[in-house]
Protein backbone atom coordinates (compact mmCIF):
# COMPACT_ATOMS: atom_id res chain seq x y z
CA UNK A 1 0.00 0.00 0.00
CA UNK A 2 1.25 3.48 -0.89
CA UNK A 3 -0.10 6.47 1.04
CA UNK A 4 0.58 10.02 -0.02
CA UNK A 5 0.73 12.68 2.70
CA UNK A 6 -0.16 15.95 0.96
CA UNK A 7 0.34 19.61 1.78
CA UNK A 8 0.62 22.79 -0.24
CA UNK A 9 4.21 22.37 -1.42
CA UNK A 10 5.08 18.81 -0.39
CA UNK A 11 7.88 19.57 2.03
CA UNK A 12 6.49 21.04 5.25
CA UNK A 13 3.36 19.82 6.91
CA UNK A 14 3.23 16.74 4.68
CA UNK A 15 6.52 15.60 6.21
CA UNK A 16 5.07 16.12 9.67
CA UNK A 17 1.99 14.11 8.69
CA UNK A 18 4.19 11.37 7.21
CA UNK A 19 6.02 11.04 10.53
CA UNK A 20 2.70 10.85 12.43
CA UNK A 21 1.36 8.23 10.02
CA UNK A 22 4.55 6.17 10.36
CA UNK A 23 4.14 6.27 14.15
CA UNK A 24 0.51 5.10 13.96
CA UNK A 25 1.36 2.26 11.58
CA UNK A 26 4.29 1.09 13.67
CA UNK A 27 2.30 1.22 16.92
CA UNK A 28 -0.48 -0.86 15.38
CA UNK A 29 1.58 -3.40 13.44
CA UNK A 30 0.53 -2.07 10.05
CA UNK A 31 2.67 -1.54 6.99
CA UNK A 32 2.57 0.97 4.14
CA UNK A 33 4.91 3.11 2.11
CA UNK A 34 4.20 6.72 3.02
CA UNK A 35 5.55 9.54 0.89
CA UNK A 36 5.10 13.30 0.70
CA UNK A 37 3.37 15.14 -2.09
CA UNK A 38 2.03 18.55 -3.00
CA UNK A 39 -1.55 19.48 -3.77
CA UNK A 40 -0.69 20.52 -7.33
CA UNK A 41 0.67 17.15 -8.44
CA UNK A 42 -0.77 14.65 -5.96
CA UNK A 43 -3.43 13.37 -8.34
CA UNK A 44 -0.79 12.30 -10.86
CA UNK A 45 1.18 10.24 -8.31
CA UNK A 46 0.75 6.48 -8.04
CA UNK A 47 -0.77 5.84 -4.62
CA UNK A 48 -3.58 3.96 -2.89
CA UNK A 49 -4.76 6.85 -0.70
CA UNK A 50 -4.25 10.55 -0.15
CA UNK A 51 -4.12 11.96 3.37
CA UNK A 52 -4.63 15.73 3.22
CA UNK A 53 -5.63 18.73 5.32
CA UNK A 54 -9.18 20.02 5.45
CA UNK A 55 -8.05 23.29 3.86
CA UNK A 56 -6.74 21.56 0.73
CA UNK A 57 -9.13 18.61 0.46
CA UNK A 58 -11.68 20.37 -1.72
CA UNK A 59 -9.00 20.79 -4.41
CA UNK A 60 -8.65 17.02 -4.90
CA UNK A 61 -11.64 15.14 -3.45
CA UNK A 62 -13.88 15.34 -6.53
CA UNK A 63 -11.11 14.30 -8.93
CA UNK A 64 -9.19 11.68 -6.94
CA UNK A 65 -9.40 8.06 -8.07
CA UNK A 66 -8.24 6.84 -4.66
CA UNK A 67 -9.68 7.39 -1.18
CA UNK A 68 -9.00 10.84 0.29
CA UNK A 69 -8.64 10.96 4.06
CA UNK A 70 -9.13 14.45 5.45
CA UNK A 71 -7.16 15.31 8.57
CA UNK A 72 -8.42 18.46 10.29
CA UNK A 73 -5.41 18.86 12.58
CA UNK A 74 -2.09 17.17 11.79
CA UNK A 75 -0.99 17.88 15.39
CA UNK A 76 -3.90 15.91 16.87
CA UNK A 77 -2.42 12.44 17.39
CA UNK A 78 -5.79 10.95 18.30
CA UNK A 79 -7.45 12.21 15.11
CA UNK A 80 -4.58 10.99 12.92
CA UNK A 81 -4.67 7.58 14.59
CA UNK A 82 -8.47 7.21 14.44
CA UNK A 83 -8.71 8.17 10.77
CA UNK A 84 -5.72 6.05 9.78
CA UNK A 85 -7.04 2.96 11.56
CA UNK A 86 -10.53 3.53 10.12
CA UNK A 87 -9.02 3.75 6.64
CA UNK A 88 -7.10 0.47 7.09
CA UNK A 89 -10.18 -1.25 8.54
CA UNK A 90 -12.26 -0.09 5.58
CA UNK A 91 -9.61 -1.31 3.12
CA UNK A 92 -9.53 -4.72 4.79
CA UNK A 93 -13.33 -5.02 4.53
CA UNK A 94 -13.27 -4.13 0.82
CA UNK A 95 -10.64 -6.79 0.07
Amino acid sequence: MRIQAVCGFGCGSSLFLKIKLDEVLQANGLSAEIFCGDVGTCLSQNCDAIFISEELADRVQDRAKVPVVVINNFMNKQEVEEKTLAFFKNQAQEN
